[in-house]
């Protein structure tokens, strides 16, 4: 089949369209690598056996590496078909985002990002998505001077959700895809939030001393269970009523009203942008 033919193919209503980074086994593997590397950046605490006493300090050798990580996922997803196309719409995509976070900046939950990097994600495939996620927050951070420890979280949790949107059951259209896409939106609004207070949580209120009752605090060397129920509590109590659900419907109406639009666009740029082999 020519390229015309594809690109032909991939305009007829109901038809599959192609992804413009299509994730080969070995840029799975590192996507999986980089992955694992934020979750234990994120997680590590729940899984730190410590005596009282000990002092608990983050992995900052994690804050270095994860930069650096994400480079090597960009590389790969360059030898799997990345062209000079492809790169512009993700370097208009990417400054538009930076753009429109800066305007909102996360006052009140309000959060002009995640709309469209959900429909980035979902136009053009899971490997786009982490990109996106990664470019989008990077290029805000410098846009408005907001470099720091939590900008290696920030970009990973950016590009999961970036990259779950392309995850999503691609034959879906119409109505039943605008409400995929909401559900979808407000959970990843939900655990964006829960992962970014993961991030910070241990070093916020202290270290809280074992068998303290109803403290908040990250308890170093108590079990899981225990400490994942402080963390929930607090996440409940001073992010999820406030900044996740503000999040959360900011994304979702900002998809209702101009979802239909924006996917329209994306996807004429799509078949623009794609190219496969004959």
């Amino acid at each position: 089949m020519s390229i015309l033919e594809r690109t032909r193919s991939s305009a007829r209503p109901g038809a599959q369209l192609p992804v413009a980074l299509p994730i080969g086994p070995r840029t799975a593997a590192v996507l999986v690598l980089a992955s694992l590397a934020g979750l234990m950046m994120l997680c590590w605490p729940l899984l730190l056996e410590a005596r009282p006493g000990d002092r608990v300090e983050p992995p900052f050798l994690f804050l270095a590496l994860l930069p650096l990580v994400m480079v090597v996922v960009l590389a790969e997803m360059g030898e799997g078909g990345m062209d000079s196309r492809v790169l512009a719409v993700l370097g208009v995509l990417s400054a538009i985002n930076a753009v429109m976070r800066g305007l909102g900046a996360g006052t009140a939950g309000i959060e002009m990002v995640f709309f469209l990097l959900v429909l980035g994600g979902r136009v053009f495939g899971a490997g786009f998505g982490f990109a996106l996620g990664c470019t989008s927050l990077f290029a805000s951070a410098l846009l408005t001077a907001g470099v720091g420890p939590w900008l290696p979280f920030q970009m990973v949790c950016a590009a999961w959700v970036g990259m779950g949107a392309g995850l999503l059951p691609r034959r879906i259209t119409g109505r039943a895809e605008i409400t995929m896409l909401v559900v979808y939106a407000v959970v990843a609004s939900y655990l964006y939030g829960l992962l970014m207070n993961l991030s910070f949580w241990p070093f916020a209120l202290g270290i809280a001393v074992p068998g303290h009752e109803g403290s908040l605090a990250y308890v170093a060397g108590a079990p899981v269970l225990e400490n994942a129920h402080r963390f929930l509590v607090y996440t409940l109590l001073t992010s999820t009523g406030g900044w996740d659900t503000g999040r959360a419907i900011t994304t979702g109406i900002a998809i209702v009203v101009l979802g239909p639009a924006i996917l329209t666009t994306l996807r004429r740029a799509a078949r623009r942008a794609v190219v496969h082999p004959a």
